[in-house]
């Protein structure tokens, strides 16, 4: 830069030392050229001298070449196959040595598809897990490993897709087959209790043996024999009954359990099968609409339920942890608290004992079974107490349309007996015992109608239905008997007690017939000792040692007698009325017939022969009906005099009517009942005595002044009724003048009648204002 920006002239000085330069330089490589020239030379001298060797030896060279190449092909040839050789064998131990190591991996692999193929679900797990920790690290460069790996997981799913979804059918089919797992367990059961009380019993008989050697050994054999028997005949019993492991095949629970167990998720496979389980306890324990019509209905309840819980202990006892004790007992109090309501619902629709009976075995059953599996039942047999009481109520009920049929299949009259055959037959099926009635000849009659044999037999066959249910509930003999005497008590005192009432109060029964149950009721209420007897013969129980409810069979038919005492009392009053009603008196007539009215003679007639009825009545009976039938028939007659209606009376109708009431103190004075003291039935008309005499006597001074005294001639005669039939006369007598001949020929007499209407009137208002 500074030769172009320097002094114009510096750039030819540059170039004019730049040649001056080039020559030195020039000249120097000269004299090193002339220096070496003669080297130059004398080298391609020889140079020159040497190419002829050289081709000379070029050409020995080649020559050899050739031939060592020649030589040499096969050499190689060979070397090379060697080599290829080696590295082939070098490639085949290396192959070797992998497919050693892989070689496991696909047999495992291999096994583990064939376990898959042939439903080895655990196995296959098992493999799978060895092939995860011990074959597959050592291969996990090569590519089918990793293929395989991410299969395993896939697999896995699989296997507990299908383990689940055996399970599942596997719940299907315990579904379908628990009915006959639990009508099988309840078989078994029932075979087993059989065995067992036929042990029982052969073991008392062996406790009561005779002592003698020969004679034991006897009963040794013998007992060896019939206890041979037994085991053989509850070995092939045993033999013929399926078990539940027959049934049902339970490999996929335990499969489905292990699978998940390997898997880490058996936690989620117990609360799955558990939910699954609760589901279909609802359901078994949702009985059907219907299940109380039939026994069938309450079979294939209770079997299923069985079943149900038979499988529950068989898991409980095979496997650990999927179902534990806890768990179970659960399961069966909810359940026990869902078929104890169930029972009681659907039972109380049973209005055949037969059911009930039939219902009651099949619990016993039920409960035994269960039981047997280690379940507490103590609230099934409470229940079975309270069907019990049901079934007390449907026995009642059957007997009670029993006894309304027997009731109105009887004649009513006393049973007629031929000859001693018929006479047997009657005091076989009723304790009869009469020493008076024995001493007559034949033919002759017990007192007592058809119904009653009849009746003390069905109660007999009661007792013996209530004892039916009584039978395998666990109870003592003392209380079996306590049962069954408050059951008959119940008959007694309700049902038959009832239909006694209402055969009374029928319409329809007479007043023979009502003598007829009155006597029947008197040789039931009799009869009682003997069905106390029969209950403590069934039983077992001695009255005598043991405090045992008695019979009110006493207090029943005592108030079926009043009752029928007091409907006899009624329809003999009704039957007065009758005859009153058709009393046709001529209350203005001037003078009386001279002879009793036909109405009354008739219904003294009646009267004589209904009480010869009586005859069979206690004494108290007739004696009580004949005076309430008096009683009712003088207070009716009074009633006739006093009627409102009735608004005049004649002397003369007061006469005949006298001759009425004289008929009636006839026939209470003919003693129609025995028994009576001295003319007690005939002071029932001495009100009507009284009142007559003072109007047929015309004492009314007498009466006014003895009036309130405890002596007076006429105290049963009140002042008011006097005043009544007074006015009735005096009424009578002012619309026909038949007082005038006293007014004309005795005025006083009328001016003492007025007088004794005012004095009467006063009495009565005294009375009133006492009152």
């Amino acid at each position: 830069r500074s030769v172009y920006d320097d002094q114009p002239n510096a750039h030819q000085r540059f170039m004019e030392k730049l040649d001056a330069c080039i020559r030195n330089h020039d000249r120097e490589i000269e004299k090193m050229c002339n220096f070496h020239h003669q080297g130059f030379v004398d080298a391609i001298t020889e140079l020159l001298k040497v190419r002829a060797d050289a081709e000379k030896l070029k050409v020995q060279v080649t020559d050899t070449n050739r031939r060592l190449q020649d030589a040499g092909k096969e050499v190689v040839a060979q070397t090379e196959e060697i080599i290829r050789c080696r590295v082939q064998q070098r490639n085949i131990t290396t192959v070797v040595e992998k497919l050693q190591l892989c070689l496991p991996v696909l047999e495992m692999y291999s096994k583990l598809k064939e376990q898959m193929n042939v439903k080895r679900y655990y196995s296959a797990l098992k493999t799978m897990e060895q092939l995860e920790n011990l074959y597959l690290p050592r291969v996990s460069q090569y590519r089918f490993c990793q293929i395989m790996i991410e299969n395993l997981p896939k697999l896995r799913e699989e296997i507990k897709e299908i383990s689940m979804s055996d399970l599942k059918d596997f719940l299907e089919s315990i579904r379908k087959h628990s009915d006959r797992i639990g009508e099988t367990a309840m078989k078994q059961a029932q075979q087993q209790k059989t065995f067992s009380t036929t042990l029982q019993k052969q073991n008392n008989a062996n406790y009561g043996r005779n002592m003698y050697s020969g004679r034991s050994r006897i009963l040794e054999s013998k007992n060896e024999i019939t206890l041979k028997r037994t085991f053989e005949e509850d070995d092939e019993h045993e033999e013929e009954v399926l078990t539940a492991q027959d049934l049902v095949d339970f490999s996929p629970v335990y499969r489905c359990l292990h699978i998940y167990s390997v898997l880490g998720d058996g936690e989620i496979f117990e609360n799955y099968y558990r939910k699954q389980r609760r589901k279909q306890a609802r359901l078994v324990l949702q009985p059907q609409s219907s299940m109380h019509e039939t026994v069938e209905g309450y079979r294939r309840y209770f079997s299923q339920i069985v079943g149900f819980f038979v499988v529950e202990d068989h898991i409980l006892h095979v496997t650990q942890g999927l179902v534990t004790r806890t768990y179970t007992d659960e399961l069966w109090n909810m359940a026990l608290s869902k078929i104890i309501a169930v029972l009681r619902t659907h039972s109380s629709y049973c209005s055949d004992p037969d059911l009930v009976l039939e219902l009651k075995n099949l619990i016993v059953v039920f409960a035994d079974t269960l039981q047997g599996y280690g379940f507490p039942v103590n609230r099934l047999f409470d229940l079975l107490f309270e069907i019990r009481d049901q079934y007390n109520e449907t026995l009642l009920k059957k007997w009670s349309g029993l006894f309304r049929d027997i009731f109105e299949a009887d004649n009513y009259s006393p049973i007629p007996v031929a000859n001693e055959e018929e006479y047997k037959i009657v005091i076989s099926k009723f304790p009869f015992q009469d020493p008076e009635l024995d001493k007559q000849s034949f033919p002759k009659k017990l007192p007592m109608s058809q119904s009653v044999p009849q009746i003390y037999i069905q109660v007999k066959e009661f007792i013996y239905a209530s004892l039916k249910f009584s039978e395998s509930l666990h109870r003592s003999s003392t209380e079996i008997d306590d049962m069954l005497r408050k059951s008959t008590n119940l008959l007694l005192t309700r049902t038959l007690s009832s239909c006694l009432q209402n055969l009374i109060k029928k319409p329809h029964m007479g007043l023979t017939e009502l003598v007829q149950i009155i006597i029947n009721t008197t040789h039931l209420e009799q009869a009682c000792k003997y069905l106390e007897d029969f209950i403590s013969n069934i039983t077992n129980i001695s009255q005598v040692t043991v405090h045992t409810a008695r019979l009110y069979g006493l207090s029943t038919f005592k108030d079926a007698r009043h009752a029928a005492e007091g409907e006899i009392y009624t329809k003999l009053n009704q039957k007065i009325d009758e005859f009153i009603q058709i009393a046709d008196y001529d209350w203005t007539m001037s003078e009386s017939d001279g002879r009793a009215s036909g109405y009354l003679m008739d219904l003294i007639n009646f009267l004589r022969s209904t009480f010869q009825v009586f005859t069979h009545l206690p004494g108290k009976v007739a004696q009580t009906a004949c005076m309430s039938a008096c009683q009712h028939l003088s207070t009716s007659l009074m009633q006739m005099l006093l009627d409102s209606e009735l608004k005049q009376i004649s002397m003369g109708a007061i006469q005949q009517f006298n001759l009425d009431v004289i008929q009636c103190e006839l026939f209470a004075s003919s003693e129609p009942v025995p028994g009576f003291q001295g003319d007690t039935l005939q002071l029932a008309f001495i009100d009507l005595r009284q009142l007559l005499d003072l109007f047929m006597v015309w004492d009314w001074s007498t009466y006014l002044a003895d009036y309130g005294q405890a002596t007076s001639k006429y105290l049963r005669v009140n002042p008011s009724t006097a005043l009544t039939l007074l006015e009735k006369m005096k009424d009578y007598s002012k619309k026909n003048n038949i007082f005038a001949q006293f007014r004309k020929n005795d005025r006083d007499k009328q001016k003492l009648i007025e007088t004794v209407v005012k004095q009467l009137r006063s009495l009565v208002n005294g009375m009133s204002q006492h009152t």
